[in-house]
């Protein structure tokens, strides 16, 4: 709004003192102070209204004006009921600095000035805005000349001084403003994510406000219909047919630093429609990934049906310049097998877990959709696989460990992704060791089935096993029959158990303790906190119940699958 309207409106009770030809400059905010430094709080274009607290003598008014002017705010609006007319040496330093000067009569409250400004200036930014998304919304449904999520959201922080990011499902930081400065520490992407999935699954509607150290953020979700470029009432009506648990763990979602509990319907529906207009873009980077899903799809096609290794090499000598852009010369391989699995077993988990596969494998520091969009990811039925690429080993140095891990991959996603489960699904997940030609890849293919079986005998809603655990009894504990399992450590663990519940002791722990500290007698008194002594009777007393011999290795070695087991 400009300085002229205020003039106009009659209940604001302005006086114009001084500078006419100024009155076109534009009012983008309102603020009342009476200190006689209030720099610090402005950042130009304001209307600043004062009480004249902050004048003692004629002295103070070149300093207090002079900071108004060099701040570049729009006028100054100098109340009478404390000093009735306005002072001469007002007028006359706000003349010198070319500063606007009205005097506001006693019967107006500062409140009211306020009120009405804040009102005209959030509309209007609001409608302008509103205009310039409608804009960018048409220009990215029919081209990609929309600039991506980053131009809306810097919409958000310039016009409406809001602070914004585009998260993952997983908590990484797709796109963000850049008013919105330094980016969100990971732990906060994550804790947002996960508060986010949680409040999905319970079926409340979006916005959800969270309070993350203090700080208070408002979460849109942003729902893809994951079917290409339907309209936007065709995805909704899609969404809403469709369970929660198909799309919850691959939703993008739209996190504001503000709370949105008091906006008004005209700021919601705003936001809304910057929900809608990133989701195209999603659509279109989804669109964007069918190439390299078909190419993955292809290539493990041949390596399941046991095509020749010349034939699987062909095809990814082919398949190279789309999966691998820039890497040149075919690297080494890794291959990554996730399932997602639902209570019940009616929703096929292979979409969701394609979308999270293609997530999870990103650097969770890395910002941005690009880094995502280099990932090749098939999937069939609940079960996704990908064919990761890894930079040609350089030399023997490197070691074994080159390559992905199993827990680093879950590290900073298990939090929200265990929200998003919420207590009926499980993701798990299998990495194999990396492999250097077309001869390897089936191999890699089955172990890493083998270590995503390993994964899935864990306790846990998110779970992953590596190739380096198959060289251990971990490898056999998966397939041994649920009742030889029960049967067995029943047999060892149920007189510990009940011999504690009846006694309030601790054999199991005691167990533990002594087997993880190799049987040494010092070293898990130590642990424990225990006299050897009562270690010796707790001990004892676990081989009278047992009729096991703890000092034999084959007895230890039973205990130990049998607590791993149970």
């Amino acid at each position: 709004m400009r300085l002229r309207a205020l003039l106009d409106t009659d209940a604001l009770g302005l006086r114009l003192l001084g500078g006419e030809d100024e009155l076109d400059r534009t009012v983008r905010g309102v603020m009342t102070t009476d200190l006689r430094d209030p720099s610090r709080y402005l950042a130009g274009g304001e209307l600043v209204l004062t009480g004249l607290a902050w004048r003692h003598d004629a002295s103070d008014t070149e300093p207090f004006v002079r900071i108004l002017a060099s701040a570049g705010v729009a006028a100054l609006a100098a109340g009478e009921a404390e000093l009735g007319d306005i002072p001469d040496d007002i007028v006359d330093a706000c003349a010198r600095h070319r500063l606007p000067l009205f005097a506001v009569n006693e019967s107006v409250a500062f409140a009211t000035i306020t009120e009405h400004v804040v009102r005209q200036v959030s509309g209007e930014r609001a409608g302008d805005l509103a205009a310039v998304v409608d804009r960018h919304r048409r220009l990215m449904t029919s081209g990609p000349t929309g600039g991506g999520p980053d131009v809306v959201l810097d919409l958000l922080g310039s016009d409406l001084d809001l602070r914004a990011w585009v998260l993952s499902p997983a908590g990484r930081a797709i796109a963000g403003s850049s008013a919105a400065g330094p980016a969100l520490p990971a732990a906060v992407c994550a804790r947002l994510a996960g508060e986010h999935l949680a409040a999905a699954r319970t079926g409340r509607r979006g916005p959800h406000r969270v309070q993350v150290d203090g700080t208070t953020y408002s979460l849109f979700p942003i729902r893809s219909s994951g079917r290409g470029p339907a309209s936007a009432a065709a995805a909704a009506s899609t969404a809403a047919l469709r369970d929660v648990r198909e799309t919850v763990l691959s939703d993008w979602l739209l996190a504001v630093e503000a709370d949105a509990g008091d906006w008004p319907e005209e700021r919601l529906d705003l936001l809304q429609g910057v929900t809608q207009l990133i989701a195209v873009e999603r659509d279109r980077r989804d669109a964007a990934r069918t190439v390299r899903r078909r190419l993955a799809q292809e290539v493990l096609e041949l390596v399941q049906t046991g095509a020749a290794p010349a034939e699987i090499a062909a095809r990814l000598r082919v398949a190279a310049p789309v999966l691998l852009p820039g890497l040149g010369a075919a690297p080494h391989w890794q291959v990554v097998v996730a399932r997602v699995e639902w209570d019940g077993g009616e929703i096929e988990g292979g979409p969701v877990a394609q979308s999270l596969l293609e997530e999870i494998l990103v650097d969770p520091l890395s910002a941005g959709p690009e880094p995502s969009d280099r990932i090749a990811v098939a999937h069939t039925g609940d079960e996704a696989i990908a064919l990761v690429p890894l930079p040609a080993v350089p030399s023997e140095h490197d070691g074994p460990e080159t390559g992905l891990l199993a827990d680093s991959l879950l590290e900073s996603v298990r939090d929200p992704l265990s929200a998003g489960l919420d207590g009926d699904g499980r993701l798990t997940l299998g990495v194999s060791a990396s492999v250097h030609s077309a001869e390897g890849l089936r191999g890699a293919l089955e172990e890493a089935r083998h270590a995503r079986r390993v994964a899935a005998a864990r306790p846990g809603r998110v779970c992953a096993a590596g190739h380096q655990e198959l060289a251990s009894h971990v490898l056999l504990l998966p397939f041994v029959p649920d009742d030889v399992r029960r049967a067995f450590t029943a047999r060892l663990l149920d007189p510990l158990r009940d011999y504690d519940r009846r006694h309030r002791a601790e054999l199991i722990p005691t167990l533990e303790a002594f087997l993880d500290c190799d049987g040494s007698w010092t070293r898990c008194a130590a642990r424990l906190h225990l006299h050897v002594n009562t270690l010796r009777y707790r001990v004892g007393r676990i081989e009278q119940l047992t009729s096991r011999d703890l000092s034999r290795l084959e007895d230890k070695l039973d205990f130990f699958l049998a607590l791993r087991m149970s």
